[in-house]
């Protein structure tokens, strides 16, 4: 018998081809046949790459697992057992990780795995991503998502499977959407300052055409006037969520002529500026100056004193997104579009003190 060339009868002998072998082949790495033969358009390779990959794979019967050919269709015994959770970014910010950790904790209770994917903002990338996850058989939905609030424009794809948009919202609603509830975070944070006596109260407020600076504001102003304090514009400074801002902008409130006697921040990393200009105009936290956060971040527990702040429900936001997602695609719940703020608890720390307690 005839001993025929094992590169081309390698897979002759009962094994499936798979992207290894096109990659062999076609002289290429395995990751560039994976974008060719998934029609990433965003992969930059040359035309004549992409057409030896298609040779290759055609050479040796290549096919993607899920492909449009009709004939080789999906077997109806594929579990859907995954939630896609698409966000524009995930490593900048501590935010939508913990959104993540909602969805995921929430999913795997109720039998559920959870797959990431972060886009960039990049619309090709995201077009990609939205062609993979749709073209899975284990997807039972997905959680559209983005790093800070904002009103989006839904992929048309997204249509066709069942959706629930976190930490952002789009017009006109065709989808439900979580969002926080900011202008309540703004309020609880600057009564519980009212609470305690003050009635000159700072505000450092994010960059002012955010949603969250937005509504952080008008939660701030409906404190005063709840309390009966007018609002006091020269009070109010914008910011950028950055320590340095919150520092500079600490200073400037700290040096008026009849300064605040307690400052409300829109972050706690603005907050951590603040208590450092306390530091530097000889004041004390909380006994000349109380400070007030907002997101409760991890380094809020170490800050000297520690910081009292207002929870950013990320996690529970991720929580009920998981929840109506499931809901509606398991359990075949019908939720009508609508916008669901989930409100963040008070902690209180060491930062805020009473007014009459005031040196």
């Amino acid at each position: 018998m005839a001993r025929t060339n094992g590169r081309n009868s390698e897979k002759e002998g009962g094994g499936r081809p798979t992207m290894t072998d096109v990659a062999r082949i076609a002289g290429v790495s395995q990751s560039s046949v994976s974008l060719v033969l998934n029609e990433m358009s965003g992969s930059r390779i040359s035309p004549e790459t992409q057409q030896k990959v298609r040779e290759a794979a055609h050479k040796i019967g290549y096919k993607l697992p899920a492909t449009r050919d009709p004939v080789a269709a999906v077997p109806v015994s594929v579990e859907k057992d995954t939630i896609a959770f698409i966000v524009d970014e995930i490593s900048t910010s501590p935010h939508p990780v913990v959104s993540l950790d909602g969805i995921r904790d929430y999913a795997f209770e109720q039998g559920f795995l959870v797959s990431a994917h972060a886009t960039r903002s990049n619309p090709e990338l995201e077009e990609a991503v939205l062609r993979s996850v749709l073209r899975d058989p284990a997807i039972v939905g997905v959680v559209y998502a983005t790093i800070f609030t904002r009103k989006v424009r839904v992929p048309p794809a997204l249509r066709s499977v069942p959706t629930v948009l976190l930490n952002c919202y789009a017009e006109p609603r065709q989808h439900v959407a979580v969002v926080p509830g900011e202008v309540a975070g703004g309020f609880a944070a600057t009564a519980h300052l009212t609470a305690l006596g003050h009635t000159r109260i700072g505000f450092i407020n994010g960059e002012p055409w955010m949603d969250a600076a937005i509504d952080r504001l008008k939660g701030y102003k409906q404190a005063l006037a709840t309390a009966d304090i007018a609002f006091d514009e020269s009070l109010v400074r914008d910011g950028d969520w950055l320590p340095l801002r919150g520092y500079e902008a600490g200073l400037e409130l700290l040096s008026m002529a009849n300064p605040p006697t307690a400052i409300f921040c829109g972050n706690d990393l603005m907050a951590i500026g603040v208590m450092e200009a306390a530091q530097e105009k000889g004041l004390r936290v909380p006994g000349d100056l109380s400070v007030m956060g907002y997101d409760d971040q991890e380094l809020a527990r170490y800050t000297h004193p520690p910081l009292s702040t207002l929870v950013l429900p990320n996690y529970e936001m991720g929580q009920k997104a998981a929840e109506i997602l499931i809901d509606m695609a398991v359990h075949g719940k019908q939720v009508r579009p609508m916008t669901i703020k989930v409100d963040g608890p008070l902690v209180v720390r060491d930062t805020t003190a009473s007014r009459t307690a005031l040196r």
